[in-house]
């Protein structure tokens, strides 16, 4: 399938300024940026809209671009001259994101074919309310991936060199090139002999058959923040698979899954609780015992509460996540009406009704 235009990826006219060209990759960016949106499709729609940034960004790649298109362009650049070009730390910086490095790395591993960045995991924490009334520690046990103590990473076997692949000459890409007309394309692809590594390992180390990285299982401790919320997302870096041949890991995403309470209810920061009285103490009052998170508190009942009434105790809902002070524990009164009442109930009552 041929590509995009660079100016319909970006959704701007062909004429467009470069300030025009810096907003719309600021937006899309900013929209699926890999640490921001993890759909599947993301990481290829955030390398699709940044190499039209690069190029129509650049004044002599956009002329290129616009005489001969992505081919032309590919012609005289390299992959990575294309990205490096451009100054994309100036979107990133201060955004909470990683850095130009850290993205195209794991797009291309440091140039497009050869090893890549590990992958990024993602581990579901299992939390109730009680956890999460103050900031705490917490340690899993996450499976991964690791580089190989016994060789280093390098998967050759110890006392034994890795040979420089004779078909890329060390480079991890070949290239090929097809002639169309009057116009030369070239295409740079892994190389198929060294999958991309450069090198070539005659005697595998024996622990890792080879392939530098080992699977383990790591004990990693992480900081719970008070008051977070059902389905956020800790970033922890470097804490993903190992990547090959020294390249950088990935990152752990540790997503926070709380599960629905036997008491209470929540919403944002306020908790919501339900109890049972009977229609004696609605009508003459009482003081009731209620739980909450941080221990059991007394309730004043006044008299003549209706059914459905709710009341505030206040601060003593969840923390404010990011931010000071707790939200307030509602508690609604059901008034319990009996089924069945004796004969000297129901003449007392009849005696109540005739005296209102």
């Amino acid at each position: 399938m041929a590509a995009k235009d660079y100016y319909e990826v970006l959704g701007v006219q062909r004429g467009a300024a470069k300030d025009q060209i810096k907003d719309a990759y600021r937006k899309l960016a900013l929209q699926f940026h890999p640490d921001r949106n993890k759909s599947p499709e993301a990481e290829a729609r955030f390398k699709e809209i940044s190499e039209a940034y690069a190029v129509l960004s650049d004044d002599e790649k956009r002329k290129q671009y616009d005489a001969y298109g992505r081919e032309g362009v590919y012609q005289r650049y390299s992959q990575e001259d294309i990205f490096r070009g451009a100054d994309f730390g100036e979107f990133f910086r201060g955004a909470g994101f990683g850095g130009f490095d850290d993205i195209f790395s794991q797009f291309f591993g440091g140039g497009g074919t050869g090893p890549r960045r590990g992958e990024d995991l993602t581990y579901h924490l299992q939390l109730n309310l009680e956890d999460i009334v103050q900031e705490s520690n917490r340690e899993i046990e996450v499976p991964r991936s690791e580089v190989c103590s016994t060789c280093e990473g390098s998967g050759a076997r110890p006392g034994t060199t890795p040979q420089r692949c004779g078909t890329c000459g060390g480079t991890g890409q070949v290239q090929k090139v097809q002639s169309a007309g009057f116009a030369r394309l070239v295409r740079i692809t892994a190389c198929s002999k060294c999958g991309g590594r450069g090198y070539l390992i005659d005697s595998p180390c024996k622990d890792c058959r080879g392939r530098g990285v080992v699977q383990k299982t790591r004990k990693i401790s992480i900081m719970i923040p008070a008051g977070v919320e059902d389905g956020h997302t800790l970033r922890l870096r470097g804490e993903g698979n190992a990547g090959e041949s020294g390249v950088p890991p990935g990152d752990l995403y540790v997503v926070v899954n709380l599960a629905p309470h036997r008491l209470f209810a929540r919403r944002d920061s306020d908790l919501y609780l339900e109890t049972k009285m009977g229609v004696v103490q609605a009508m003459l009052g009482t003081e009731m015992t209620v739980p909450t998170l941080y221990g059991d508190v007394k309730l004043s009942i006044p008299h003549g509460t209706q059914p459905g009434t709710m009341f505030k105790i206040k601060g003593k809902g969840l923390p404010n996540y990011g931010g000071w002070g707790r939200g307030d524990q509602y508690v609604k009164v059901n008034v319990e009406v009996p089924r069945s009442l004796s004969d000297q109930q129901k003449d007392l009552l009849k005696r109540f009704g005739d005296q209102r």
